[in-house]
């Protein structure tokens, strides 16, 4: 069985919400989005929602019907951190 994006119910990895990592974007009714003000004209973007739990959301703007990634409010303060520091420019460098 593939786990990146389950439609059905009762999956194992859910917590008590029925939040999984992997799962439909569209399935996270009544969060808000947020891409950062530096996205692309085209709105292309990396999004996060906050979730009822604490927990962060992230999805690809341009694929906004395919997976979250869902993350911990500690996992998610050390990547910012680290995209603070620098740690990652070299992603992006020419």
């Amino acid at each position: 069985m593939d786990h990146d994006v389950y439609d059905g119910d009762g999956y194992e990895g859910a917590d008590a919400s029925g939040v999984y990592n992997g799962m439909a974007a569209t399935r996270l009714d009544g969060v808000a989005w947020q891409k950062s003000r530096h996205s692309n004209s085209q709105g292309s973007c990396v999004e996060f929602a906050r979730l009822p739990g604490g927990e962060v959301a992230v999805r690809n703007s341009r694929f906004p019907d395919g997976p979250a990634l869902v993350y911990t409010r500690a996992e998610i303060e050390a990547m910012l951190l680290g995209v603070k520091d620098g740690e990652f420019d070299h992603l992006v460098a020419g």
